[in-house]
């Protein structure tokens, strides 16, 4: 199913997150990577003062994201 819009972002649907690790997404302006890891891998990015922020794909929906940055 593809869940992408014909401007390259998702749907708000609860489309999900990808879940190939290494993978980027762009959220609220941010890129957020999948990093694999023992049991629910996390979608790793900074918050708005540069500190690291993990986030689970539920978060991630909730958010909302792209696989593209906006422009």
């Amino acid at each position: 199913m593809n869940t992408e819009s014909t401007n390259g972002t998702q749907s708000p649907e609860n489309a999900e997150p990808p879940t190939t690790p290494c993978t980027v997404v762009w959220s609220q302006g941010r890129p957020y990577v999948l990093e694999p890891g023992d049991g629910n891998p996390r979608w790793v990015g900074t918050d708005n003062r540069g500190r690291p922020l993990k986030l689970t794909g539920a978060d991630l929906r909730r958010r909302g994201w792209s696989l593209h940055r906006a422009s």
